[in-house]
């Protein structure tokens, strides 16, 4: 076995625009290589084929999916943030939830100092946490 990472398939063209998001989002993160749907292809031209991205060290890959399947991205999977201060958190809670969902509203739920959960508005689900 060589490496593992987690897989984001997105189903109406944005991977890159999540991608570009989530790198402005978090200091350390950066996008790491991009393939493109050329002319001919089975996806539609300059979409990603297949990419890599970081997050503060944690590596990623997506997609652009040619294929619109009956399901996308659910809560039961999220991408969980330990952030260092309730200002980090308050601002990323914000930005992310931007065109989302909130699942839990930031708050003090008794495991944590703050804590928050949503989905942003591509659809994937995320826990920012301030630990005690």
């Amino acid at each position: 076995m060589e490496k593992v990472a987690s897989f984001l398939m997105f189903q109406d063209d944005n991977a890159e625009e999540a991608m570009n998001y989530y790198t402005s989002l978090i200091e350390d993160s950066q996008i790491t290589s991009i393939v493109r749907y050329g002319p001919n292809e089975s996806g539609k031209e300059g979409t990603v084929m297949q990419a890599t991205f970081t997050l503060k060290g944690q590596e990623f890959m997506c997609i652009d999916s040619n294929v619109k399947h009956q399901f996308s991205f659910t809560p039961s999977f999220s991408i969980f943030v330990t952030c260092e201060t309730e200002e980090e958190l308050d601002n990323l809670y914000h930005k992310l939830n931007e065109g989302g969902q909130a699942l839990m509203p930031l708050g003090a739920y008794g495991f944590s100092k703050k804590f928050g959960w949503l989905n942003d508005r591509f659809g994937v689900s995320w826990q920012l946490n301030l630990p005690k």
